[in-house]
């Protein structure tokens, strides 16, 4: 029996696991792999893409549902995170990119400090009252892997990447608590931006002179 390849999608998010993903499929080379894939929910890889090359830590998906096909081959989807796995060789006998690659989860199931979950919950609930990103699904603050489901209110790729790669779920919460302020901060001040900037040079110039009386 041949080597087992996961077929790669590269993009420039960072999937999780049980969290969702919108997609617009319209490149030959992804209609042929969803084509192949989703009659038999077959599982695909997502993989952040960078200037040179693509990360070696990524996630497994399936396709939820299909919510349109157009006449030309086109689909828009919601995939699903699965599994977590590294990338051990690439493979490109196809259209698209695959891999052979090794999944992993956690290196020991722990349980998390209660007022850590209650202190990543808080951060992620201030987070939440600055910006509603694209969330499809609402995150499940019961899941045991909490930091996947909050991450998802994280729009800074790297960090992303750090969460998707940690073997711990306390390491993971941990991390996130610890960015949490500079990053709550950060989004504030673009968020004022945005606000304060269509205010900025672009009022109407009205005059104040009259005439004269004779």
């Amino acid at each position: 029996m041949g080597e087992q390849f996961l077929p790669l999608f590269p993009l420039s998010v960072v999937l999780l696991p049980a969290t969702p993903l919108p997609l617009h499929i319209f490149e030959d080379r992804y209609k042929e792999m969803m084509g192949e894939l989703i009659p038999s929910r077959a599982e695909f890889g997502v993989v952040m893409a960078k200037d040179d090359g693509i990360v070696n830590v990524g996630c497994s998906a399936t396709v939820d549902r299909v919510l349109q096909r157009y006449p030309d081959g086109r689909l828009d989807l919601i995939a699903i995170g699965q599994r977590r796995f590294r990338v051990v060789s690439l493979n490109d006998d196809k259209a698209y990119l695959r891999a052979a690659v090794e999944y992993f989860n956690d290196d020991e199931a722990t349980e998390v400090p209660t007022d850590l979950r209650r202190r990543a919950i808080a951060g992620f609930e201030r987070l939440r009252k600055i910006e509603e990103p694209n969330v499809v699904i609402e995150p499940s603050l019961e899941a045991p892997q909490l930091s996947f489901q909050l991450t998802q209110f994280i729009s800074d790729l790297d960090k992303r990447q750090t969460v998707l790669s940690l073997r711990s779920e306390t390491e993971r919460l941990e991390f996130l608590v610890g960015i949490l302020p500079a990053y709550i901060l950060q989004r504030e001040r673009i968020t004022l931006a945005k606000r304060v900037a269509p205010l900025n040079g672009h009022v109407k110039h009205i005059s104040t002179s009259r005439a004269e009386a004779d």
